[in-house]
């Protein structure tokens, strides 16, 4: 049976081997709040691979473009919130076009609009 993405089954050694970083690098990760591992009862670190991508990215960041840890911070808060408002957009996209779909329909010289709280005709020609 094959693990999801955000299922924790990656202890700290395997990931730092992984990744090539020392486990002190991610615990460093975790007091400074850029990630979140799942703990065994036990208390022992395991990784998703969600959390291994998300590394992945700090890395990234840290050593091909330079930024310090405070700064990987913002980047990835900044980061979160254009991907939460994304996901608002699309959401409000999604349901102004059913809107529009829904709302209006031609019927001979009528329109007729529905809305959820009530039917409307309205005449093309007031003559």
């Amino acid at each position: 049976m094959e693990a999801s993405y955000d299922e924790p089954v990656f202890l700290i050694s395997v990931v730092a081997k992984i990744l090539d970083i020392h486990p002190q690098t991610l615990r460093q990760y975790e007091k400074e709040g850029l990630i979140e591992p799942s703990r065994t009862d036990g208390k022992m670190r395991l990784y998703s691979q969600r959390d291994m991508d998300k590394i992945k990215t700090i890395l990234k960041l840290t050593r091909d473009l330079g930024v310090n840890l405070a700064g990987v911070d913002i980047i990835l808060r900044l980061k979160e919130r254009m991907d939460e408002l994304d996901t608002m957009n699309d959401d409000l996209r999604n349901n102004l076009h059913k809107q529009q779909n829904n709302t209006k329909n031609v019927v001979g010289d009528l329109t007729i609009v529905k809305s959820s709280y009530e039917i409307v005709l309205h005449s093309k020609n007031k003559s």
